[in-house]
């Protein structure tokens, strides 16, 4: 039997979608107000859901705690009240749109997994806006 736990997490963050090699027209006709040189920023929901059989001795799937602390060290430390496009490196050449936020989460994550669990990572950039990502 597989079960799937699932953890919320928060982080604020701006951010500039926008393509280099464009000037600031063709950003803001593509982008629109998202494009602002000055950047923006969100207050993201993140959703880890982690999905594995349960263990017979602990009755888990996986620690709560240890979840909880991975998304922390791996993700709120590493975004939260930070510039995306200049502060984290992952998104030097890469746009930070909710899609790709999305897939750098789970890539951070993921190597922390057991091999038999899956992942799935939901980023709301605005409670209307959101992706889903599970590799």
């Amino acid at each position: 039997m597989r079960v799937t736990v699932c953890r919320k997490a928060h982080f604020n963050a701006a951010h500039r979608l926008y393509v280099k090699s464009w000037d600031d027209a063709k950003n803001e006709k593509v982008f629109g107000k998202c494009s602002n040189p000055h950047f923006h920023g969100h207050n993201y929901e993140l959703i880890v859901n982690v999905t594995g059989t349960i263990d017979p001795v602990t009755g888990y799937v996986m620690d709560m705690k240890v979840l909880k602390d991975l998304i922390k060290s791996e993700v709120e430390d590493a975004f939260d009240h930070k510039n995306l496009n200049v502060q984290v490196p992952e998104f030097s050449d890469l746009i930070p749109s909710a899609e790709n936020i999305a897939v750098v989460i789970y890539n951070k994550l993921l190597p922390h997994l057991d091999e038999d669990k899956t992942l799935e990572v939901v980023l709301y950039e605005t409670p209307r806006n959101f992706v889903k990502y599970s590799g």
